[in-house]
């Protein structure tokens, strides 16, 4: 008898609650679908995975640096991914994908260099050093916004 009271009225919070969240919906009190999937997604991804992804993006930026022009931006990433990439499934996406991507601006940049007496060269310099500033710094945010980024114009050296 105590139990099917218990059951009664377990049924009957139940059903106020799903009363309330309904009250709350047509009210617009519940969340967007996708506000309540970044919010969940937030919460899978440790908060540390989340800012060393976001490091291995911005880690690129060694790259513009005087003493390492070419090189620094590949061993930034490169260095930041294989410390952490066992640490976290999270940073190792993010890792492959910072280091595909500086790769990819190396050849990029050598190309340009390479037109350089050509006239377009100088133009084309200009425009990958932006494109590759803009797109660290876009997949950066994203990273830290435990969304997943794909570089445009990625060559995709490692799966």
């Amino acid at each position: 008898m105590a139990e099917e009271e218990k059951n009664s009225k377990a049924a009957e919070n139940s059903q106020e609650q799903e009363n309330l969240g309904s009250k709350e919906a047509a009210a617009g009190g519940e969340k967007p679908e996708a506000e309540a999937a970044t919010e969940s997604r937030e919460k899978e991804i440790s908060k540390d995975a989340r800012m060393w992804a976001m490091f291995s993006h911005l880690a690129g930026l060694a790259g513009l640096n005087y003493f390492l022009p070419l090189v620094g931006s590949i061993v930034g990433p490169l260095i930041l991914w294989q410390l952490k990439k066992d640490e976290y499934p999270y940073v190792n996406e993010h890792g492959k994908e910072a280091v595909n991507f500086q790769i990819s601006i190396v050849i990029y940049t050598i190309v340009a260099c390479i037109l350089i007496p050509f006239c377009i060269g100088a133009f084309l310099l200009i425009g990958v050093i932006v494109f590759d500033v803009v797109f660290i710094l876009i997949a950066a945010i994203k990273a830290n916004n435990s969304e997943f980024f794909r570089y445009p114009l990625t060559i995709r050296f490692i799966k």
